[in-house]
């Protein structure tokens, strides 16, 4: 195995996947466990331990399936937590994430689940999704009032990388992001403070409210969203994949590693199409070995997550939000163009989107749940109605 002469090009794409994967949405994971009364020490948890699990659980799914199975956080569930986590306990949210991976994996255990969740429609849950993503990406303009000679060049550099290199455009405004924090003199913080970073252990508390209100939510979004997409990419560059055991692993590991992280592990959408085809092994049954350096990588990645989340805390929050924004511009590019693409389901679609956004609260629920039931009777009401 390691006398194999592609290595160069293995490394270079789980790198790629690296960078790209924690760069881009690091932000919004840190935004997420903000709203939710995360301490530093806690943020340093997250950010570790979702490294750690991803390098983990990409190695052993790779390894067991001879794949690129590659594993990342839940960036729309970090969103969902970042706009509607506001107000719920922190062990509370704990426990929403436990009930979120304990339904991944139920998904993969139960035949009938699955289907279940594949019949909802993609417009529905795209529009859930965009409207989780709309609230947060409305923070931009805000931002950019606020912080104008900070904020509006990231903006316009942002759309400018887009036209150049769409990858790689939200890891250049991160780093021109405290490139421009730093040269104001924004940032403050001391090189005493760096450290391997430690696990913190907080016992979840199970409340009605937060797992209806955040746990569903992140379950149906993160298989939206994440999972469904990962699978795809596999099926796309030739692969079977192994449904079953990524949910049941994954969703295992997240109930798991609750407390300690949030908010959950799933099938890597974006990254893995950096890591799954030719140009990273042109023998598709050797390119799991991609999981060697991305497994490595992200190991050094988490034990250096207390120096990443120091700087990253040293940012002006206005700042931090119009980065976060501009790194789910795109994601909710794609959430609209899905939820628009089928005529005879716009209403439905439109109404979810439009009650998810609103960020309405009813009897301690959130708004995505409302959406996505109302968006259904809606949808289900419309379907009858034709058939008739």
């Amino acid at each position: 195995m390691m006398k194999d002469e592609h290595w160069p090009t293995l490394i270079s794409s789980a790198l790629a996947a690296v960078v790209v994967g924690f760069a881009s949405t690091i932000l919004v994971v840190m935004q997420a466990a903000e709203a939710v009364g995360a301490n530093e020490a806690q943020k340093i948890s997250w950010a570790a331990m979702l490294c750690f699990a991803m390098g983990g659980l990409t190695l052993w799914l790779s390894w067991r399936h001879k794949m690129p199975m590659i594993i990342a956080w839940s960036t729309p569930g970090a969103a969902l937590l970042a706009t509607s986590a506001h107000g719920v306990a922190y062990t509370s949210a704990l426990g929403a994430f436990a009930v979120a991976g304990l339904l991944a994996a139920l998904t993969g255990l139960i035949a009938p689940l699955a289907r279940g969740i594949e019949r909802i429609p993609s417009s529905v849950a795209s529009a859930m999704l965009a409207g989780v993503l709309m609230s947060y990406v409305l923070i931009v303009p805000a931002a950019s009032l606020a912080m104008p000679w900070q904020v509006v060049p990231l903006v316009i550099g942002f759309f400018v990388l887009r036209l150049w290199k769409p990858m790689w455009t939200v890891p250049i405004v991160v780093v021109l992001g405290l490139g421009l924090a730093a040269f104001s003199g924004l940032m403050n913080f001391n090189t005493s403070d760096f450290a391997v970073a430690r696990p913190t252990y907080d016992w979840p508390a199970f409340s009605f409210a937060a797992i209806i209100s955040l746990g569903l939510p992140l379950y149906l979004v993160t298989m939206a969203s994440q999972n469904l997409p990962g699978f795809a990419v596999l099926r796309a560059s030739g692969y079977q994949p192994p449904v079953a055991s990524a949910l049941i692993t994954t969703g295992l590991a997240s109930t798991l590693l609750s407390p300690f992280m949030g908010p959950q592990v799933n099938m890597a959408a974006i990254t893995a199409s950096l890591t799954t085809g030719p140009d990273t092994h042109p023998d598709p049954s050797q390119r799991w070995k991609v999981a060697l350096p991305y497994g490595a990588l992200y190991a050094w990645v988490g034990l250096a997550a207390g120096l990443f989340v120091k700087v990253l805390g040293a940012l002006p929050n206005d700042l931090v939000h119009a980065i976060a924004g501009l790194a789910l511009f795109s994601p909710l590019m794609g959430a609209v163009q899905a939820m628009m693409k089928e005529p005879n389901e716009i209403e439905a679609a439109l109404v979810t989107f439009l009650i998810t956004a609103s960020s309405i609260v009813i009897v301690g629920i959130g708004a995505p749940f409302w959406g996505l039931v109302i968006g259904l009777v809606i949808w289900g009401l419309k379907k009858q109605l034709v058939k008739t």
